[in-house]
């Protein structure tokens, strides 16, 4: 495996473990549908959480979340869409971002809640 893929497979398995830890229930990890893909999807207080999981091995080229742009928004609601098409799911839909940075020998996890909004059409 790349070494670029192994960081953003330890980074989704960090932030699922602190989605856990803070009672939210995972019901998805990187799910595909076709070339759509979320990275984690949660469940808390009768809410649907779409995370967009970004890690970096060092934050030397600014922060892992600024990588999120308008285009990955775009992809990320519409795999939302068909998520929640194929299970049939009535939920209120919430998109964060989990950032996780490599320092040394831990990890900087920072969780931005209600990251971004569905752009209105």
């Amino acid at each position: 495996m790349a070494k670029h893929n192994q960081t953003g497979k330890t980074g989704e398995e960090l932030a699922a473990e602190y989605l856990i830890a803070r009672g939210y229930i995972i019901r998805d990890i990187n799910w595909k549908n076709g070339k759509l893909e979320l990275d984690i999807v949660a469940y808390k207080d009768r809410t649907l959480i779409v995370v967009e999981v970004k890690t970096r091995s060092s934050d030397l080229f600014g922060h892992p979340e600024d990588a999120v742009n308008t285009r990955k928004i775009r992809h990320i609601i519409d795999a939302t869409d068909a998520y929640i098409q194929k299970y049939d799911l009535p939920f209120e839909v919430r998109f964060d971002i989990i950032s996780i940075v490599k320092k040394e020998n831990e990890y900087e996890i920072e969780h931005i809640p209600d990251a971004f909004y569905p752009p209105l059409l």
